[in-house]
Order: C-alpha cells, then sequence, then structure tokens
C-alpha cells in the first residue's frame, strides 16, 4: 500500500499543536508498518529528523504554502502533480487541506472550524480562501478524522455530514511532560519571577486564547488576595490585539506580569511544572493539548467550560466561564487558596491523562486509513 501524506507543517523547531499531531502520529506509523510505502510530501527542502524509516520517500511540492494564493498553488498544482508521479493509494492530510484537482482518495485531519465561529479574528484573505475551499475539502474526503466529539459534532451538524463517516482520534500527550521536583521548580521561580509563585498562560497570544480577561482577572485576584503569586504569559505575541496591550498596559498589577515569549520544550516543561496553576480559559479548542501537559506535571488547571475542554478535562480540572472575569478570578482564588481541592485535582489529573496517548492516537488514525482505503473496494 502506497500512501502520501501532506507534511508541510513537519518543520524543525516550530511544531505547533497540527505539527506536533502529524509527527507523532506518523513517526508511529510509518515504523509501524514497514511493509508499506509512504510519500512525504513538503513545500520546502526537509529536515532528515522527520525522515523517521526507510519506507518514507520524501519529495517537495511547489510553491512553499505562505499565503492564500500559494496555499491554493501547493495544494491544486503542487501535490497534484506528486500524486499524479507516485499514484498512492490514499492521500492523508494530517492539517485538514485537501487537493481538489485529484481524484486520490483524500483523509483529512479536521482539528477544529475555529476560522467558522469567529471570523472576525481571521484575516481577509485567508478567511475567504477557509469559506470557500474548506465546505469543498469536507465533501470531497472519503472519511474524515478529527480530535474531540466536539468537533465531530460540529463538522456534521455544520456541513451536513454523516456522523458515522467521522472518527475521533484525541491527541497524545507528550511524554517528557512530568513533575518538577523542589530544585527545578526553586530555580525556574528565580529565573521568571524573581522566585514568586505564577499562573501560566500557556500558547499562541490570540484572541480566542482570551489573553484580555484572565489579565483583567488576574488584577481582581491581586485586588482581593494578598498572595504574591504572579502571572507568567508563555506564548508568541504574533496576533498581540490592541485590547490585550490595553489590559496589560492598564493593569496596576504590569510589574507582576512577564511574558517568555515561546520557550524551547525543555524549558516549557520547566515552566509549565512550577507553576501554581494553568490558568487554560480559552473560548474555543477543538481539543486543548496544554491542559493534559500540566496534568502530566502534577499541576492543577483551570479551563473554560466550553467546546471541547470539558471532554479533555473530565472531573479532573476546575471550570470557569470564560466569558466572566469575575468567573476566572474566582477559579484563581479557588486553587490557591483550597489546599484539597488542589491535590485532588491533581490526582484525579493523573488518571485522566491515562485516557490519552499518542500510540493510541497513531492507533486509532490507522484505523482510520484502512476504513478509508476500503472504500476502493
Amino acid at each position: 500500500m502506497r500512501i502520501a501524506v501532506n507534511t508541510r507543517l513537519l518543520l524543525p523547531g516550530k511544531l505547533e499543536g497540527l505539527g506536533r499531531f502529524a509527527c507523532e502520529t506518523l513517526h508511529r506509523i510509518t515504523q509501524w508498518h514497514p511493509e508499506d510505502e509512504f510519500i512525504f510530501i513538503f513545500d520546502r527542502p526537509w529536515s532528515k529528523e522527520f525522515i523517521f524509516s526507510e519506507n518514507i520517500t520524501p519529495v517537495v511540492a511547489f510553491p512553499q504554502a505562505r499565503h492564500p494564493v500559494l496555499w491554493y498553488l501547493f495544494f491544486d498544482w503542487g501535490i497534484p502533480a506528486i500524486l499524479k508521479k507516485y499514484k498512492p493509494n490514499l492521500f492523508l492530510s494530517p492539517d485538514g487541506w485537501l487537493s481538489l484537482r485529484t481524484d486520490v482518495l483524500s483523509l483529512p485531519v479536521i482539528h477544529d472550524l475555529n476560522f467558522f465561529h469567529d471570523p472576525q479574528w481571521v484575516e481577509t484573505l485567508p478567511r475567504l480562501y477557509y469559506n470557500y475551499f474548506f465546505p469543498r475539502f469536507i465533501r470531497k474526503a472519503g472519511r474524515i478524522v478529527t480530535v474531540s466529539e466536539y468537533s465531530a459534532n460540529d463538522i456534521s451538524l455544520r456541513f451536513g455530514i454523516d456522523r458515522t463517516k467521522i472518527d475521533i482520534v484525541y491527541n497524545g500527550i507528550n511524554e517528557n511532560f512530568t513533575p518538577a521536583d523542589e530544585k527545578t521548580i526553586e530555580e525556574t521561580r528565580k529565573k521568571f519571577t524573581g522566585g514568586k509563585p505564577y499562573f501560566l498562560f500557556l500558547g499562541l497570544v490570540h484572541p480566542r486564547k482570551n489573553l484580555t480577561r484572565i489579565i483583567e482577572a488576574f488584577d481582581q485576584y491581586k485586588k482581593t488576595s494578598s498572595d504574591s503569586a504572579q502571572l507568567l504569559i508563555a506564548g508568541s505575541k504574533k496576533y498581540w490585539t490592541m485590547d490585550t496591550q490595553l489590559a496589560y498596559k492598564n493593569s496596576p498589577f504590569r510589574d507582576e506580569i512577564i511574558f517568555t515569549g515561546r520557550l524551547p520544550e525543555r524549558e516549557l516543561i520547566h515552566v509549565v511544572g512550577s507553576s501554581q496553576a494553568l490558568v487554560y480559559a480559552s473560548l474555543f479548542e477543538g481539543f486543548g493539548i496544554p491542559i493534559l501537559e500540566a496534568m502530566s506535571c502534577g499541576v492543577p488547571v483551570i479551563t473554560s467550560n466550553e467546546t471541547s475542554m470539558p471532554e479533555v478535562g473530565g472531573d479532573a480540572v476546575c471550570y470557569v466561564d470564560p466569558y466572566s472575569v469575575d468567573s476566572i478570578t474566582q477559579g484563581m482564588l479557588l486553587i490557591n487558596r483550597d489546599k484539597k481541592l488542589r491535590e485532588k485535582l491533581i490526582s484525579k489529573g493523573f488518571e485522566q491523562i491515562k485516557k490519552f496517548s499518542w500510540d493510541r492516537t497513531a492507533m486509532l488514525l490507522w484505523k482510520s486509513i484502512e476504513a478509508t482505503i476500503k472504500l476502493q473496494k
């Protein structure tokens, strides 16, 4: 069997959520199935770290997919040429994007539909591209993979897709996320917050991550509590909005709000494990990997009662209304003041993470690949 794979997001040192899903699953699948051939399609020279086994043939399709016009050229001209040459049984796309100019059976992994729910947060040209192409991708797909029950129902209802055509393949957990020892906690806090405890915001600074309200909630927390905790923001400011800038500028506690920028993995693990709690009050998530990463580190989680987050958090997190600053503040106060609750959430978190692993993710994705290929028979 020959499987072509869109691997444009396998970028060294830049694996975001979708890229991490592709890397972890493809690493396992290609090694578990040496009898099959995999054509990895990159949009630029590839890194050897992503050529996981001898049954992988890496190729480059042009041009580099960096903006909507190039997305179109890459997927509807570059990829069809590769598929015509190698004649695969299936085209797998871990980031959900397909080629409409090929008859090859296709399986996209559509992680969520955030760009349809909140189009105001998407620039004009990308929004037009998503609105035109994604409904067509979904109709073209032989089957569809997504990462949560929430997203599966969302896709089914929005596009009228038979729910039985959609497979749920949960994300896994990076096994390097483990509890920090006392020395690491002390050293990490000394480096970032002068030794003080901190609440952690983790992820890209984007409007749907709700940082504006989290900063406002932190202000209320500091006014209510005598605690010395600070707010540590670990993530790129790529989508730093005026609202968030004003919330930070107007905060009477802005000297206690620290931006680290994007951190290398080893340091990020220490930052998560040394935090007082993860504040992940996002407005919309197709999954929410940081919830599991914090649980793996033995850190309590404050998260939203919206979209997929209750599905991921189970009964092991403190839920808040992400649209309410007061609710987020109360979650922070509760985690700080109630020692028994902290211990309970940490214990339940260790149980909750047992439901998720990249091995299981890869096995379920392979089952979906097999089910899709059977459509040819």
